[in-house]
């Protein structure tokens, strides 16, 4: 019995060593094949320029058409944060800290991740579907047949606006996590201007905490387009396919963008030390 037990347990063990396996090396080619279509693209882009009408219309899809719900859910946010945090600092006597705390956490962190959530949910699954219905009704290849590069025409304007309006999102979602704290702060009792104040108390005055948060929704757009492209451009299987591929991309650029955020967030806080 006990013999049998054994053989369970190790046949459990093999089968998940080799699934982990699998998932790593896979992992590892899935990367390749999205710094394969950033590398086609930027060759596009050298070669072929970039298709005005398409970009203008992604500008707006990704930017214009995102701002209110990336105000709502990162304004709701800084809310929250300020609600959980102003009790704590207050009985440690560091209440007038709240607004530098809030300011820091949204700038560097929540302002730019939620940012990137609300974009995965809208635009990606957008694009992801958009292409991979152009796919599966076999406009993608009369695109090629007409001497188009599907590269150029379709993944190149869109990657151009999620590297742009990543980052301009992101701006006006600070600004509405850090308003949202305010909110809070002075219900609490604090003013504006104590709320205000703290800032310079925490926030680097050269500005580099903004950068930072800037920088990561510039990689977490770029994620966000090439993973959204790619499943576009591989979807099979009609309308279910869509649905599979606009699954998998959404799946797949949350734990990317969250993967890429801890990269990151290490490598400022290396920099900061050295």
């Amino acid at each position: 019995m006990k013999a049998d037990a054994a053989e369970v347990f190790e046949e459990v063990g093999e089968t998940t060593t080799k699934l982990l396996q699998r998932v790593f090396y896979r992992s590892f080619e899935y990367q390749g094949e999205l710094l394969t279509l950033l590398g086609r693209a930027v060759k596009a882009i050298w070669k072929e320029g970039v298709h005005l009408g398409d970009f203008t219309r992604q500008l707006t899809s990704v930017g214009t058409e995102s701002v209110p719900i990336v105000l709502l859910t990162v304004g709701f946010s800084g809310a929250v944060l300020a609600l959980y945090t102003v009790g704590s600092l207050t009985n440690l006597g560091i209440g007038n800290l709240l607004g530098g705390i809030v300011a820091l956490s949204i700038v560097r962190e929540t302002g730019p991740l939620i940012t990137a959530v609300t974009l995965i949910a809208r635009v990606g699954s957008g694009i992801t579907a958009e292409i991979g219905a152009m796919k599966t009704s076999e406009q993608v290849d009369a695109l090629r047949a007409m001497g188009i590069s599907p590269v150029a025409y379709l993944v190149v304007p869109r990657l151009l606006a999620c590297l742009i309006m990543g980052p301009v999102t992101t701006l006006f979602g600070d600004a509405a996590g850090v308003f949202g704290g305010g909110v809070i702060a002075v219900n609490q009792g604090q003013t504006a201007r104590q709320y205000t104040d703290s800032f310079r108390q925490l926030l680097e005055p050269n500005g580099s905490d903004i950068f930072e948060g800037l920088l990561k929704a510039l990689v977490f757009g770029a994620i966000i387009a090439l993973i959204a492209c790619r499943e576009g451009l591989e979807t099979k299987g009609g309308a279910a396919g869509v649905g599979r591929s606009t699954n998998r991309a959404v799946v797949f650029t949350i734990i990317l963008v969250f993967a890429a955020d801890f990269v990151l967030t290490w490598f400022f806080k290396a920099k900061s030390v050295i």
